[in-house]
């Protein structure tokens, strides 16, 4: 099959700090060319792939400047002038590229639900859905707005090569996000504080809003047994995930996926999560983290992280959340469309 794979503009890919659906599309765009299908990547420069890469901006504009809809507005149609040479388009964009898929004639437009469904969104998409064919990310988001055109549901993977595991532990918690209330940093400093424990923190606050709430809700919070790291290379990061007893992910909002959990129980690394959106469909409670109701009783449940086996933690991954697994997914989407 002829594929185009459209990323957002902001970050290369794939990403060298901070970018969840950028390592999607790099994963995506590697796997099916290896499989091989003729694909072609709209991305910022910078990017590194084993498909054909088209960008449209010789640097990637960068994280201060999201929400600054012209440069998505470019990539979006600098991709689709070329859409007749595909048999699918698979956008990865906001609303702008999936806005003009389901506007004009062509191959089957295939959009992933990156984000939310806010009541804005649903909105949105009970417009233009369909002609567009929507790939949920989780059953849980999916739930929000079943009432769509969807396409099916595909789990994000991850390169299970980059997540090393490691069975021997160091006595500190690590939370891993971006800084704002949806993520709950600040519900994380209490839970290490209350546990006694060093809380390792590797956060994305390059956005004004990000450094405000960092400024204003999480700094009053510190009590020195911290060490905030900023944001860090893939290398870094899995380092991190590996060694720490526990990764808190003591999400405040109804998550689509969260990597972070599949990143951190590939390494061997228990999650701590609250049962908000997907996470009761990416852990399993007692075998690979758990999913406590509280703060209190997420405190209380670092005492059993002993209990969970990091080789339970990675066969998991392996079993559900790989590369390939989200791979073969999308590939049967797109021939089932390309047969229709």
């Amino acid at each position: 099959m002829r594929i185009a794979q459209i990323c957002p503009p902001w970050f290369s890919v794939p990403p060298t700090g901070y970018g969840g659906i950028e390592w999607v599309v790099a994963l995506l765009a590697d796997g099916l060319a290896e499989r091989g299908h003729d694909v072609t990547l709209f991305a910022s420069g910078g990017s590194t792939t084993k498909a054909t890469l088209v960008s449209e901006f010789e640097t990637p504009p960068g994280g201060a400047m999201l929400g600054q809809m012209w440069f998505e507005a470019v990539q979006a149609v600098s991709a689709y002038k070329h859409k007749d040479s595909f048999d699918v388009v698979h956008d990865h964009c906001g609303i702008i590229g999936p806005s003009i898929g389901a506007n004009i004639d062509g191959p089957p437009i295939v959009h992933t639900l990156h984000g939310p469904f806010t009541e804005q969104a649903k909105r949105y998409y009970r417009l233009t859905s369909p002609p567009l064919h929507l790939v949920a990310i989780s059953e849980a988001q999916r739930a929000f707005c079943p009432d769509l055109n969807y396409a099916g549901t595909v789990h994000n993977g991850i390169d299970l090569a980059q997540y090393p595991m490691r069975v021997d532990k160091e006595d500190y918690l690590f939370f891993l996000g971006r800084i704002n209330r949806e993520k709950g940093p600040e519900i994380a400093v209490e839970i290490a504080a209350r546990a006694g424990m060093k809380l390792k923190m590797a956060v994305k606050m390059s956005e004004p809003f990000e450094q405000e709430y960092w400024r204003e809700v999480i700094e009053p919070r510190l009590t020195g047994n911290e060490e905030i790291l900023g944001e860090v290379s893939v290398e870094e990061k899995a380092a991190l995930l590996a060694g720490a007893r526990a990764t808190l992910f003591p999400i405040q909002w109804p998550e689509p996926f969260g990597l972070v959990m599949t990143e951190s129980m590939a390494c061997g690394t228990p999650v701590l999560a609250f049962p908000n959106g997907a996470a009761p469909e990416v852990i399993v409670d007692g075998v690979t983290g758990y999913l406590p109701e509280t703060i209190d009783e997420m405190v209380a449940c670092i005492e059993r992280l002993d209990r969970i086996d990091p080789a339970a933690c990675r066969a998991h991954v392996e079993k559900n959340f790989g590369a390939a697994t989200m791979v073969a997914g999308y590939e049967q989407i797109f021939e089932r469309l390309r047969a229709r």
